[in-house]
């Protein structure tokens, strides 16, 4: 094994994690990756079994996703979702700019109170469905929607003068649960203004799985541009997993996991996703092509599933006590969250969750970070002054 990368200046030193499974909201279940099977499908049904699942196995949050594909629409279903969960946090993904900032505050809100803090947002900028826009605005308007759902959630008026929105409104209908400046904010991308945008207003940053040499470079760079700000963030890592009693039996489980693919219909499901040509797919693209025979881009990471499916492409594969081993290197270069998942859902969150999470020191971010309230907070939905 290579030495472990050097971790950079981060939030949360305490090196216990919080451990995320995924929920799919967005067609993408599989026993056999690109084969559609109707079992599977994004039916509320199906959605809701994964996140009640997760719930009673102990994972600390789950991925809500959003993407303009047959499945439950991530807002709805949160909602949904609010009623049938005790502990777990909901990470609900927000497209910035399709809802008037003002209404989205308020439906965050809302959310926020239904859970009683277990809301985390995941910021994402990429195209509306049937639009595109330069990078350059799309991250405009992300920067202002965050700065006008902060305003909301933590002054007395949201004042803002923008490029893209002009508003001065009480923040009344939109203050949160939360306290301390609200529900956290996770935030994925690797371009020059996704890092911009995520060092100067968002809390953890999300990588797609990368070498540990990349990925340490990413961390460090985004670790800098915070502190520019006078700031520190956290880091997580979105990766798939392949846990079996034998490295053999994990890899032929990765072999299967491919056995049915048909190459021109999985690239079409691939980029039926918003995400599909964004930087960090691309880069995940080019680690694949220079990987072994196997798929493999380092010891225990398998990039076969991006042969078939848009954002997270790479899967850690081995024993529970490898695949144990990987996550602990990880959390040594200072990662603190993740979000796993595996095909199909259901079946891997249990193994995962039997052999491998038990051994983990696990924490909740919110709670951590003092934005979940440990008592009833006093805001206009709870017993604030009714105006």
């Amino acid at each position: 094994m290579k030495p472990i990368p050097q971790a950079p200046i981060i939030r949360s030193e305490n090196p216990a994690v919080e451990v995320a499974w995924f929920c799919d909201l967005c067609n993408g279940d599989y026993e056999y990756l690109g084969v559609p099977d109707g079992s599977l499908r994004s039916s509320f049904e199906h959605c809701s079994d994964i996140i009640r699942l997760a719930d009673e196995l102990g994972y600390q949050n789950i991925l809500l996703p959003s993407s303009y594909q047959t499945g439950q629409d991530t807002l709805t279903f949160a909602a949904a979702a609010s009623q049938l969960t005790k502990q777990i946090s909901l990470l609900t993904a927000i497209r910035c700019g399709e809802i008037h900032p003002p209404m989205l505050a308020r439906t965050l809100s809302t959310l926020d109170h239904m859970l009683k803090g277990r809301l985390n947002i995941n910021i994402i900028s990429s195209d509306l469905p049937g639009t595109q826009r330069d990078s350059k605005t799309r991250y405009e308007i992300s920067k202002e929607v965050i700065q006008i759902l902060k305003q909301g959630w933590t002054e007395d008026r949201i004042h803002f003068q923008g490029k893209h929105y002009q508003l001065d409104l009480p923040t009344d209908p939109v203050k949160s649960y939360q306290q301390n400046g609200g529900p956290l904010l996770y935030f994925g991308g690797i371009s020059p203004d996704a890092r911009a945008l995520c060092a100067e207003f968002c809390d953890v940053f999300l990588m797609w799985p990368e070498t540990e040499e990349r990925l340490a470079d990413t961390m460090k760079d985004l670790s800098l541009r915070a502190a520019t700000f006078g700031r520190t963030i956290d880091f997580g890592l979105r990766i798939h997993l392949i846990v079996r009693e034998t490295e053999e039996e994990a890899r032929e489980a990765a072999k299967r996991l491919l056995s049915k693919v048909d190459i021109e219909k999985a690239n079409d499901i691939k980029h039926r996703a918003l995400d599909s040509n964004s930087a960090g797919v691309l880069r995940q693209d080019e680690l694949r092509r220079s990987a072994d025979s196997d798929l493999f881009i380092e010891p225990m990471v398998w990039s076969g599933i991006g042969l078939a499916r848009s954002g997270c492409g790479s899967a850690i594969v081995g024993t529970p006590e490898q695949v144990y081993e990987k996550i602990q290197r990880y959390i040594q270069m200072g990662i603190r969250a993740f979000i796993f998942s595996g095909y199909p859902l259901l079946e891997e969150s249990k193994i995962f969750a039997k052999t491998v999470l038990p051994k983990l020191n696990t924490i909740n971010f919110a709670e951590a970070q003092g934005r979940k309230p440990k008592g009833i907070p006093v805001t206009p939905l709870t017993t604030g002054e009714r105006k």
